[in-house]
């Protein structure tokens, strides 16, 4: 006869499909009964027994596509996400280095649009930090805003070139901005003192307890690598788990370098075999085809709009390239974890994930994330080909740089299916949810909130303009239910541990998160809290 350790009853129960079950019951970290009132009369003198209160309770919040220990290193550094003016941004960074000795300013979160133009400079930050070299990534991880002491570090004049898939910004004198895009902040961030890994392993633990606090029991890192100013994560990973102090359940995909061809795979299946024998069981393998519309370098079909030269962004991987690449990991029994924002970039991840198909046969599940912008044509092919649409939620919203800076730039046919959500899910497409942090919060209810309503939580700094509050795009809304097994079921089934993990069932493990109240209307996610996140039937956050 069991005898659980734990029992919730009077709940409102999302599995994550609605269902008339009000209880569950737990022995040691298993789920072993889910029903009605029978199951509160499985308690004994031992179990904890837990009212909620007709509150909703759902299975721990999966994130599939995050940066873990860069958003613990923001929780710690010069973190900008609080403020969202250029005068805010300088209080931060001024009380920063104030406080700090480290011989570089060092830190992230800056919106484009806070400043005239949509691009920060050097002179700008000259004056908040004048004495030494200073770098700040911005929120989307894919510009990098640099002083002049920094630039002269780097040796970065009006003579140097532009290296692959990255660009320097440069004024009307041809003189560097201060701006760096994507692979041309390796310019600068190669040089930072790295971290100590006690500052790593500090910062991925601080990451563990503020997504606990937020429900999520489980996430998927989408670079175990070195990025920009983001330093390798795997080795903390390595460590935590060894010693235990990593709790929440991880997968993470193994970054592949821009700039590696073809012939990188041995050195790709090498360091996958290492990480496996370390204890982290890799499967996928992180490819960026593109980078953002802001700055034109997402690949577009078409070219962007109002822009001279005629540009169409950059396939960071050569297409035929792309198909070979995708064809041996999958060969390999290694799934893809695509970064495709531009229409066009998408289109040459569903045709490497087509070619594979084809030369392989039917093999691992891939997924592409982000999807700004989807060509129609290529709804259908998300079901046909069994690829995953990783999705970041609370994007899809009308955010001042979204109206002022993006949708001039792909123009008014491509925004209207901007973060096609309701189009994917209508055409038969799986579906998993991620945050991105430290692009955005990792608050997976204000996810699911702009999910299903394609507006701005009524909390988020971020939201400064009236139209953030009003619906983008009201035909790509998702439902409660599409939505919850998004950021549940789905990122457990395309990270291959849907057997343990991601519904409430009996026999799985029992990560559960409890809110302060019911879910209703889709409105109601901005009106609940978490109460309780449980992993393996422990107690890991309480409100």
């Amino acid at each position: 006869m069991t005898r659980p350790d734990l029992i919730i009853h009077s709940a409102q129960l999302w599995t994550p499909e609605a269902t008339a079950a009000t209880a569950l019951a737990v022995e040691r970290d298993r789920i072993t009964a889910v029903g009605g009132d029978e199951v509160l009369a499985l308690a004994c003198e031992s179990t904890e027994v837990i009212d909620a209160a007709g509150a909703a309770v759902l299975p721990g919040f999966h994130d599939a596509h995050i940066h873990a220990q860069a958003g613990g290193l923001g929780l710690r550094g010069c973190d900008l996400d609080a403020e969202h003016s250029v005068e805010g941004y300088g209080r931060l960074i001024r009380e920063h280095a104030a406080q700090s000795d480290a011989e570089w300013v060092v830190g992230a979160g800056w919106f484009g649009d806070a400043f005239p133009g949509g691009m920060p400079t050097r002179h700008l930050l000259d004056e908040m930090v004048p004495d030494r070299p200073a770098v700040l990534t911005s929120h989307d991880a894919h510009g990098v805003w640099v002083n002049s002491r920094a630039l002269e570090l780097a040796g970065i004049t009006r003579e140097t070139p532009d290296p692959a898939a990255g660009r320097i910004l440069r004024d009307e004198n041809g003189e560097p901005t201060g701006m760096l895009l994507d692979a041309a902040g390796e310019l600068v961030t190669r040089l930072i003192p790295p971290h100590g890994p006690e500052d790593l392993r500090a910062a991925l633990l601080s990451a563990q307890e503020r997504l606990f606090s937020l429900g999520v029991t489980a996430w998927h890192d989408a670079i175990l690598g070195s990025y920009l100013t983001l330093p390798d994560c795997l080795p903390s990973y390595l460590e935590t788990l060894a010693d235990g102090s990593l709790r929440a359940r991880v997968t993470g995909s193994m970054w592949w370098p821009p700039a590696a061809g073809v012939g990188y795979l041995s050195e790709m299946l090498s360091r996958i075999d290492s990480a496996r024998e370390a204890g982290f069981a890799v499967r996928s393998v992180k490819i960026m085809q593109d980078g953002i519309c802001e700055n034109c370098t997402a690949a577009l079909i078409e070219p962007y709009c109002g822009v001279q030269p005629e540009t169409r962004g950059d396939s960071v991987i050569a297409p035929d390239d792309l198909c070979t690449i995708a064809a041996a990991l999958d060969a390999a029994g290694l799934s893809v974890h695509f970064h495709g924002v531009g229409d066009r970039a998408v289109r040459e991840c569903l045709d490497a994930i087509e070619f594979a198909r084809e030369r392989n046969g039917v093999g691992e599940r891939h997924q592409i994330a982000h999807l700004d912008v989807v060509d129609p044509a290529d709804l259908p092919r998300f079901a046909a080909l069994g690829v995953t649409a990783n999705l970041q939620p609370l994007w899809a919203r009308n955010d001042q740089e979204i109206l002022e800076r993006k949708f001039p730039l792909i123009g008014e046919n491509r925004a209207r299916y901007h973060f096609p959500f309701g189009s994917l899910h209508r055409a038969g497409a799986h579906l998993a949810m991620g945050s991105d942090w430290p692009v955005t919060s990792p608050d997976p209810l204000w996810g699911l909130h702009t999910a299903c309503t394609r507006t701005a939580p009524a909390a988020d700094v971020h939201a400064l303009n009236t139209e953030s509050h009003m619906p983008a795009q009201p035909h790509e809304r998702l439902d409660v239910e599409t939505a919850l097994r998004a950021y549940t079921l789905g990122p457990a089934e395309v990270s291959g541990t849907a057997h343990d993990m991601g519904s409430l069932e009996v026999g799985k493990l029992a990560d559960l998160v409890m809110l302060t109240g019911p879910i209703g209307e889709p409105e109601g996610f901005d009106a609940v809290r978490v109460a309780r996140t449980v992993l393996g039937g422990k107690t890991v956050y309480r409100r």
